[in-house]
This record gives structure tokens, C-alpha cells and sequence, in this order.
């Protein structure tokens, strides 16, 4: 890489072939922090899930590169490292220093997510900010695993961390690190997927450092400039091709996890003025809820610069630029701005809810580019006790269900979409952390939506306790669309709802309402059917062989003589 830009003090000139390769470089150094993270990490829910995202950030907290991980860290770390930013001036770091953060409400999305942050230094001064998300398997709280669907308020959730320097020139607050240990259940675990963190963000400061050293810090820094620009430029340009107007779309969440039979509504309307911005109004979204469903500020933004990075050209660079059009208008002490101290851990479920709204509303511009309603839930589940012998386990689960049919293609099976994009997890990583077999894991046949091209299906996944724990074990289940159906497009049919149930040792059954917070002893199986996802266009119009094929691939619901 040769740098060619000349600087006259006001008006920089770059080579567009130089600034390219940089452009890719920055994303491949993202990239590169990811697989560490996830190869450095201990935890299944890490290391197989890869529910941890990395990204590198300009000096004034703008996205400057994005691995391809989760589009909800990506979104939420914006505001977190503003905060960091606020409370520690760039001025005022070192290297090696290292901060960290998790509280929603100075600037986290929710405490299972902790940030960590490192500056990035070249020859002449600070260049960066690299920073990574991990959802954390256990940070405390009142149930294992940290995702009590019954929390009424935040301090119910695990230990809350504001924006505090973590390490000093590289030396480590030990004081603090003993008072996290001190506030987890798997507190080896924690520390390691800590370490990793820190690990991905060491590798950003090396590899920055390195092109630097080629470009020299004040050419580097002029690219970052140019790079964020010319996104916003592209953007912009790609907004003003869609037809002007303001599109409405409602959906609900299943409950607040405490009232069981009250649906929570979301309703997005996204107005395109014609000049190049966007904006997303969540009027009419249901006020602040007693149970963890509610979603700070963090959220709704995440939500709205996937929706316009999934709306616009994909081969715009992918980094903050892209986010100046939007503007986002939460009502106050609401659903998508609570007040503190409200419960927040299942945020990803609203997250999730409002990226459909938000998609489901720019189709009425962009019809041929937005498929039908995904399943748009993330089955999270939080298992946790102690072995016989005394050691602690504490493992969790996410499993997707299917995604929207368009015009032209079949919805994907058992996926996850929607701002979301962990992998379900092997049965044997489950096997291996926790004393739970898994006897039955399938495709949900007949869930997806009917259409001319069908919904994505569901799964059906079916777990057993055994005999191997002291007493029982604590399971968390934060559940959706058990009750509100992903809907059809274009005349297509709705997915078909998710199920679950424990039959217990005694042969009792148990019907889950969508979220639970209880106990499972040995002998007890836990049954899970997740949503099909949406189908699109009539079922009249699909093809025979397109049936044939679903026969023969076992994706049709069993006929019922």
C-alpha cells in the first residue's frame, strides 16, 4: 500500500485506488479482531453461538469499520463508546489503557453486553478507538444466566458497570477485576471472555499501527475522513431514489414477561422526504412495561441503521457515514425510552420487533427489495445449578426460527435475522457444558408461511435434565411470537406460532406463555417449537415442483387422514 494523499493544511487530495485498499484493509482488521474474539473466547454461547461482535471507531466515536457480527452490538456500541469518550477524553488516554462499560443507562443496551474499549496509538498520537461486545454467559443477578424474564427492575439483572477504566498503560485495576469475579456465577468464564475482548482490540492497535508506519498518522486519519464521507454521500443518494412519503407498520411482542396475556405493541412510521434522510417515529408504541421487554434509546438505533443498510445499496462501505441521514423520534418513558431503574434484559426480543416494524414499513417504498415478516424471534434460554461435586455450571441456548419468503426465493430455514446473527448451538456444545442430553433436534415441518414461495420453517429441539445435579437446575425462557404470528406479503400466508412445554418426571406437562423464570429437576424434558417465518405472494401461484420438493424434503406439515 502506497499512500498518495497531499496535504495543504485546508484541502486534502487522495488517491481513490489508495483509499479503497484502506477502505478494505480497515475491514479486514475488523475482521480479524473478530476471529480473535471469538476463537479467544471460553464460552459456548461465544465460541459456537459468536454472539460477540468487534468494530474500530474514529477518535469522535464514529463507526469507522464493522466485522460481520451482530448488527445489534454494532448499532449499541455507537453509544457506548460516545459515553466512554465523555467520561474519559481521548486527550486524557494512554497506551494500554483499557475501559469498560455495560450499564443501559449510561450508555450500554443490557448487562449480559459488556463493552470494552481500547485506544489506538501511532508514531505521533492517538489514531482510534477499537472496541468489542460480548454477551456474557452469567454477570450476576437473580437467576443463572442473567435473563430473568419476571426482573422489575434493573438491579434484579446483575451488576451494573458504568463507563471505568479497566487497565492503566496496560496494568490492570485488580481491585476491580476481584469485584467482578466476586459478582458472577462462572467467574473464570467471565474473565476469559473479558480477556478476549481485550485480546481482538490488541490486535486493531497492532495492525493500525502497521499502516500507519506506511501512510504516516496524519494520511491515515485524512482516509478515515474521506471513507466516512463518501458513505454518507452514497447513502444519501441511494435515499433519494426511493419514492418520497411516510409508511406505518404494528406489530406486538407476546408480553412484558409478568403480565402473561398482555400483547406489547410497536408501531414504527418511516418518512423518506426526498433529500437524501430518513426518519423513524416510534409514536404509538406501548409505554415503559414492568417486565424486561423494555429497550433503552441504543436499541431503536441499532434497529434503524440495519433497516437502512438492509434498504440501500450493499456495496456502500459499511461505517458510520451511512448512519448521519437517520433520525429516530422515541416518546418519552415509553417501550423504546424507558426510565430507570426498568428491566431491560430482554431487549433483543423488542430490538427484534422493531427492525421488522421498520422493514415492514420501507416496503411500502422499496416493495421488491423488503421479503415478509422473518419469525423475528430469538429463543434465549439460560440453564444454570451445580454439579454433583459441587462445581457450578451456568450455559445458554439460542435458537432461531425462519426467515421471510420474497418474490423470488423460499424464506430460510431456522435462521436468525433481524438485526440478530448468532448460530444455533451444537447439541454437543449444550452436552458438554451442562448435564443435559439433547434427544430430538428437527426442522418444524409445515411452519414456514404457504405462498408462491414459502416461509422459512421453524425447529423443534427437545432437551432432557439428568441425574447428575444437586437438586434442580434454574432455566430462563425468553420466548416470542408464541402468540402474535410473523405475517404473509403480497397475499402470502402467516408463519405458524411457537410452542414450548416441560413434561416433567411424573408425566405433568407444563405449557410455556412465551417467558418463565423456574425449575427443572432430573427427568424433566423441556420441548421447543419455534416460528415459521412469513410466506410471500398467493399459494395458488407456487409450482408444482416446488411442492414436490418440500414433500420430499419433509417440509410439509404431516397430512391428517
Amino acid at each position: 500500500m502506497s499512500g498518495h494523499a497531499k496535504v495543504d493544511g485546508s484541502q486534502e487530495a487522495f488517491d481513490p485506488v489508495t483509499l479503497e485498499v484502506l477502505r478494505h484493509r480497515l475491514d479486514c482488521i475488523a475482521e480479524e479482531m473478530e476471529t480473535a474474539l471469538l476463537k479467544s473466547s471460553c464460552s459456548p454461547i461465544v465460541k459456537e453461538g459468536l454472539d460477540a461482535s468487534a468494530s474500530i471507531f474514529t477518535l469522535d466515536g464514529t463507526t469507522l469499520a464493522q466485522a460481520c457480527a451482530i448488527p445489534i452490538h454494532l448499532g449499541t456500541l455507537i453509544p457506548a463508546v460516545v459515553e466512554i469518550l465523555r467520561v474519559f477524553p481521548v486527550a486524557s488516554m494512554k497506551p494500554g489503557d483499557t475501559y469498560i462499560l455495560n450499564d443501559p443507562y449510561c450508555g450500554g443496551t443490557h448487562l449480559p453486553d459488556f463493552a470494552v474499549v481500547m485506544p489506538v496509538f501511532g508514531a505521533a498520537g492517538p489514531l482510534a478507538i477499537a472496541a468489542t461486545m460480548t454477551h456474557h454467559q452469567d454477570v450476576g443477578g437473580k437467576s443463572a444466566g442473567s435473563v430473568p424474564t419476571d426482573s422489575t427492575e434493573i438491579f434484579q439483572e446483575g451488576i451494573r458497570i458504568p463507563a471505568v477504566q479497566w487497565a492503566r498503560e496496560g496494568v490492570f485495576d485488580e481491585t476491580l477485576t476481584r469485584i467482578l469475579r466476586q459478582n458472577v456465577r462462572i467467574p473464570d468464564i467471565f474473565i476469559g471472555d473479558l480477556n478476549a475482548q481485550v485480546a481482538a482490540c490488541k490486535i486493531a492497535g497492532v495492525r493500525l499501527r502497521e499502516t500507519a508506519d506506511r501512510l504516516g498518522d496524519e494520511t491515515l486519519l485524512t482516509a478515515f475522513r474521506l471513507l466516512l464521507d463518501r458513505s454518507e454521500a452514497m447513502t444519501r443518494a441511494a435515499l433519494k431514489l426511493l419514492p418520497q412519503g411516510t409508511w406505518r407498520h404494528v406489530d406486538y411482542l407476546d408480553n412484558d414477561g409478568i403480565d402473561l396475556d398482555r400483547r406489547i405493541r410497536v408501531e414504527v412510521a418511516v418518512t423518506l422526504p426526498g433529500d437524501g434522510t430518513v426518519s423513524f417515529d416510534l409514536t404509538g408504541t406501548s409505554g415503559q412495561v414492568k417486565g424486561p421487554v423494555n429497550c433503552v434509546p441504543s436499541g431503536s438505533l441499532a434497529a434503524a441503521c440495519f433497516a437502512v443498510r438492509a434498504i440501500t445499496d450493499p456495496m456502500i462501505p459499511n461505517n458510520g457515514g451511512c448512519f448521519r441521514p437517520i433520525s429516530l423520534r422515541l416518546p418519552p418513558a415509553s417501550l423504546v425510552d424507558p426510565r430507570a431503574p426498568a428491566p431491560v434484559n430482554a431487549r433483543t426480543a423488542t430490538i427484534k420487533r422493531i427492525t421488522g416494524c421498520m422493514l415492514a414499513a420501507l416496503a411500502g417504498a422499496a416493495p421488491e427489495r423488503v421479503p415478509a415478516p422473518s419469525a423475528g424471534q430469538l429463543l434465549v434460554m439460560a440453564f444454570g445449578g451445580r454439579r454433583r461435586g459441587g462445581e457450578n455450571f451456568v450455559t445458554g441456548e439460542l435458537l432461531a426460527g425462519g426467515s421471510g419468503a420474497g418474490n423470488g426465493f423460499d424464506g430460510v430455514d431456522a435462521i436468525e435475522t433481524d438485526a440478530t446473527n448468532c448460530m444455533n448451538l451444537p447439541a454437543e456444545a449444550m452436552e458438554l457444558e451442562a448435564p443435559i442430553r439433547v434427544n430430538r433436534w428437527t426442522l418444524r415441518a409445515g411452519s414456514g408461511g404457504d405462498g408462491t414461495w414459502r416461509g422459512g420453517l421453524g425447529q423443534i429441539k427437545e432437551y432432557e435434565v439428568l441425574d447428575e445435579i444437586e437438586g434442580s437446575l434454574s432455566f430462563s425462557h425468553r420466548g416470542e411470537r408464541h402468540f402474535v404470528p410473523a405475517q404473509g406479503a403480497a397475499g402470502g400466508a402467516a408463519g405458524t406460532v411457537a410452542k414450548s412445554w416441560i413434561t416433567r418426571r411424573d408425566g405433568s406437562s407444563e405449557t410455556i406463555q412465551s417467558k418463565i423464570v423456574t425449575q427443572l429437576s432430573p427427568g424433566d424434558k423441556l420441548i421447543i417449537e419455534t416460528a415459521g417465518a412469513g410466506g410471500y405472494g398467493p399459494a395458488a401461484a407456487r409450482s408444482d415442483d416446488a411442492r414436490s420438493a418440500d414433500r420430499a424434503n419433509g417440509k410439509l406439515a404431516p397430512s391428517i387422514d
